[in-house]
């Protein structure tokens, strides 16, 4: 029963039972892991020890991968301009965290400076993993929040390399000559716990250089993975080509990842910044989107595993014996974080949803903090008992994580109703057209329309696309369309044509319903995204409208029967006759559409529309078979 296909059955029917479940009720994934790790480790206890620890180690790997994958996605110069962030958010943000914990560690619980800087050092320290999962998950990553946060979590797995360097001077029972020797050797740059093994003293070749020596060895796997990257990656790739084999490239990016991984090991460095280091290198390369395909499955197995075996490795035992206290700690942890990064934020220019995003992203403890107090624990820079404490409370600050971001959550859709933007303008002129939404829908109309001599009366609530505007010559006013006082300030009462083009499906049936109820006698023309908005937009009162996709379709598709053979006049015939069946069946199909119910549940709609599509057949191959009878006379004539 110890065995492993047993530990891994477990593993894979805790996770395909709690994650989906966890996603459902829209905790996220992240959640579902770790409540599936506390399932099976503490409470059932059908896995954890020593099998949990070693599988641990195999699933950092997943935050190996991720961070390779993420430099895939950052070219060098997007990282060179995230340099003021990486410095300056990133480095004030491990700076002040470390000494405001230890603060709290020397004057509240009272303990020694170095252990209290030890401390300060281990909760600076976020989680890579689950906040750049969560992130990908919600969408959020490209947002200022998203990738603020990015820029302090990529400063922090870099400063970890001279945290490890530095812990060792702070050893409570070894002399400064021991420490110091310790350094020289590589031994204090090692980034896991188990690094002073034998088996990794023997692999760890730079052991027993000096310093400059053990530097220079560095420098050279850096530059190494560089040039390797740039030189080596294209005749690799087109060798493994040659082979036409599809398992081979998953081979090789394995290989690259995996290598990676053990040559900055075997130089002391961490193999998550290795990875994203090469992932930088490759952003140019033509086969980084082979790379990501071949990863990603990989990346999301290990690092669901990774948060299962945290879960699984929460020691209750100690959590019960002083529930108090290591909940006061891990609040404590989280509540002081969270105080400077929403300073930091503001310096730094967030505000609203960004700011809150970037806070309580980064509140926690991670996935580093195990290796740093596993680390000082080896290097006598902790007390045994208090290394146990420290290990629950950053896995207890992990767990809390997901309900940090469904606060967010919350906090996101209340800002939503009360948004910070900048005041409306003033509406100092009017016309008989009314565009609302100068997107590249909205765009194209204005042109046509104004190019042909009709004055055109622009609203649009992003402030950057009429800034856009005003740049090439054209008027427009930035404010809300749907609100009632800019709609009467840009001349409702008086205008012929309102043409709604905004993106937002609610905001466009809001408008087009408001603007029905004060004008019954005005034409309005709405743009649609599919066939739902379509009936939406009917029935709230739009006399035309546009489906943004469905004239360009059609005319691809003509362009299908064309080069199949038919002639343009039987194609354009062909289309004109789907465009008016579709028309009608459209104001036919909006007439039994039901808002409260799918359309796949609504047996009614489906039955016409199932009589409608065969109808549309018939007329087309019938039209089809009379122009081919009536080909060969024609051609005869002339």
């Amino acid at each position: 029963m110890d065995g492993f296909l047993f530990q891994a059955s477990i593993y894979l029917a805790a996770t395909v039972i709690a994650v989906p479940i966890a996603a459902r009720l829209g905790f996220g994934s992240v959640l579902g892991y770790l409540a599936a790790g506390i399932l099976i480790g503490p409470i059932l206890g059908l896995v954890g020890g020593h099998e949990t620890t070693e599988l641990q180690h195999v699933a950092e790997f997943g935050v190996v991968m991720m961070l390779f994958l993420i430099g895939l996605e950052l070219e060098p110069r997007a990282l060179w301009d995230m340099r003021h962030r990486l410095l300056g958010l990133g480095g004030l943000q491990i700076a002040l965290t470390t000494f405001a914990v230890m603060g709290l560690g020397l004057y509240v619980l009272g303990f020694d400076w170095s252990v209290s800087l030890a401390i300060g050092l281990i909760f600076a320290l976020s989680s890579t993993a689950i906040v750049l999962q969560t992130l990908s998950e919600k969408g959020l990553m490209q947002t200022g929040g998203g990738r603020s946060a990015f820029s302090v979590l990529l400063t922090q797995d870099i400063a970890v390399i001279p945290m490890l360097a530095f812990l060792p001077l702070l050893a409570l029972p070894k002399t400064a000559d021991m420490v110091l020797s310790d350094i020289l050797s590589g031994s204090a740059a090692t980034a896991t716990p188990d690094a002073t093994t034998p088996h990794e003293a023997a692999q760890n070749f730079i052991a027993g250089l000096p310093g400059w020596g053990a530097t220079l060895v560095t420098i050279g796997a850096v530059a190494a993975i560089i040039l390797a990257g740039v030189y080596l990656t294209r005749p690799v790739f087109r060798f493994i080509h040659a082979a036409h084999l599809r398992e081979m490239y998953t081979a090789l990016a394995l290989l690259i990842v995996v290598g990676i991984s053990f040559l900055m090991t075997l130089v002391g460095l961490s193999p998550a910044l290795g990875a994203f280091l090469a992932g930088v290198v490759l952003a140019n390369s033509e086969f980084r989107h082979e790379l990501e395909s071949d990863l990603a499955p990989f990346k999301g197995l290990l690092l669901g595993l990774f948060f299962i075996t945290v879960g699984a490795g929460v020691n209750f035992g100690v959590l019960f014996g002083a529930p108090g206290l290591i909940a006061g700690l891990a609040m404590a942890v989280i509540v002081t974080k969270g105080a400077i990064l929403y300073v930091l934020g503001r310096i730094f220019a967030l505000r609203g949803r960004d700011l809150w995003l970037f806070t309580l992203s980064l509140a926690q403890a991670g996935e580093f903090g195990f290796v740093l107090v596993a680390f000082s624990d080896q290097q006598n820079v902790l007390p045994r008992g208090l290394s146990e404490m420290l290990l629950l409370v950053i896995a207890l600050t992990m767990l809390i994580t997901p309900l940090l971001f469904l606060l967010f959550d919350w906090l996101s859709r209340r800002m939503q109703e009360t948004p910070d933007t900048p005041n409306p303008d003033e509406i100092d002129s009017t016309g008989p057209v009314i565009i609302a939404g100068i997107g590249r829908f909205g765009q194209v109309v204005n042109r046509l329309v104004r190019s042909s001599g009709f004055a055109t009366v622009v609203l649009d609530h992003d402030l950057g696309a009429i800034q856009r505007m005003r740049g090439f010559g054209i008027k427009g006013f930035f404010g809300d369309p749907t609100r009632p006082d800019l709609l009467h300030a840009a001349g409702l009462n008086q205008a012929r044509i309102l043409v709604a083009a905004l993106d937002n499906p609610d905001a466009a049936v809001r408008l087009v319903s408001f603007a029905r109820r004060e004008r019954p006698d005005l034409h309005i023309i709405a743009r649609a995204r599919d066939r739902t908005e379509v009936f939406r937009l009917y029935q709230a009162g739009a006399n035309q409208i546009v489906r943004e996709m469905f004239d360009s379709s059609l005319r691809a598709g003509r362009y299908v029967l064309e080069n199949m053979g038919l002639t343009e006049f039987e194609a354009a015939e062909l289309a004109r006759t789907f465009y008016q069946h579709d028309r009608r069946s459209v104001r036919e199909l909006a007439d039994l559409w039901d808002p409260t119910r799918p359309a796949t549940e609504n047996a009614a709609y489906i039955a016409r529309a199932r009589e409608l599509e065969a109808e549309l057949q018939t007329m087309l191959l019938s039209q089809l078979e009379v122009g081919n009878d009536t080909t060969p006379t024609a051609e005869a004539e002339r």
